[in-house]
């Protein structure tokens, strides 16, 4: 309240999509409100068709620099990304407090096991590929490589909880990977994501590379799925719904299909929920023939 007795109403909030580096209005102009039991939480942007092609333009457009970016380089990118977090950390604690209705403590908690999640695939960068690759014998003057290679372009449907380290777990295994990503949010309570995806802005992850849509799963995921420029989708296995419409949508282009498992609260935070073969799920093995010298 001012001197003069005005009650000041806080500013809220407006959460937006974030496609290529900018955070923007739905193109429809379509919003949900959220609610905190009885009362008014947000505006959530409601992804439209069109955002949805918008966003695997973006993605399509990254990918290439991205994957030429120096692995090294990548890693550091991706550790910047963990002190945006960071630096973003009460704000994220709020968000994943409010969409879980859980303590301050079990907040602060899932919120240090994303940013720790975080550095610890930035680590994997400039090392997945020495264990994924192999030399071949073959009988033959030749050498024959196998090579890990992003997919390209890898749409992710994000866990609806934990709403943050959840999608941390999926989202970062395709990046360390080379490959862009378009991330549906959680459609139970995706503002700690949009928190998240300002500390993507705010990083030094090239624009396109991720972007995050706030919607609804059964309006975008078909429109995903039988996109003829994308070439991954990641969806839970707990959803057999789901999964029988991605499957078919996606066979037109022979799209991948990879499924994450339906883990509680507590197995997102054990060491089996992040690994180098979910980084390798994500990767294209392509074989090389060399001619050897005589």
């Amino acid at each position: 309240m001012s001197k003069n007795g005005d009650v000041r109403l806080a500013v809220r909030k407006m959460y937006k999509l974030y496609i290529n580096g900018a955070f923007v209005r739905s193109e429809s102009g379509r919003s949900d409100p959220l609610w905190d039991g009885k009362e008014f939480g947000a505006n959530i942007a409601r992804a439209s068709r069109k955002d949805a092609r918008d966003a695997v333009v973006a993605a399509r457009a990254a990918q290439s620099a991205w994957w030429k970016t120096a692995p090294g380089t990548r890693g550091l990118i991706l550790y910047r990304l963990a002190e945006m977090m960071e630096a973003r950390r009460s704000e994220l604690v709020e968000r994943v407090r409010e969409g879980a209705d859980c303590s301050e403590q079990d907040a602060q908690r899932e919120v240090a096991a994303s940013i720790d999640r975080t550095v610890w695939y930035a680590g994997w960068c400039d090392k997945y590929s020495a264990l994924l690759s192999t030399r071949n014998p073959v009988g033959g003057p030749h050498f024959n490589f196998s090579t890990a290679e992003p997919m390209g372009v890898v749409v992710i449907c994000a866990p609806d909880r934990p709403a943050l380290l959840g999608l941390v777990s999926v989202l970062l295994p395709p990046i360390v990977a080379g490959n862009a990503v378009v991330l549906l949010a959680s459609e139970f309570d995706p503002r700690s994501a949009v928190v998240f995806a300002e500390a993507l802005a705010t990083s030094d992850i090239p624009p396109g590379v991720v972007n995050v849509l706030t919607g609804y799963r059964g309006e975008i995921a078909p429109v995903l799925a039988k996109h003829m420029d994308v070439n991954a989708i990641v969806i839970p296995q707990g959803d057999p719904q789901l999964r029988d419409l991605v499957e078919r949508e996606s066979a037109e282009n022979l799209k991948r299909v990879r499924l994450y498992p339906m883990r509680s609260r507590e197995e997102w935070y054990a060491p089996s929920a992040q690994s180098l073969n979910d980084i390798a799920s994500l990767c294209e093995i392509k074989t090389i023939w060399h001619p050897a010298g005589v």
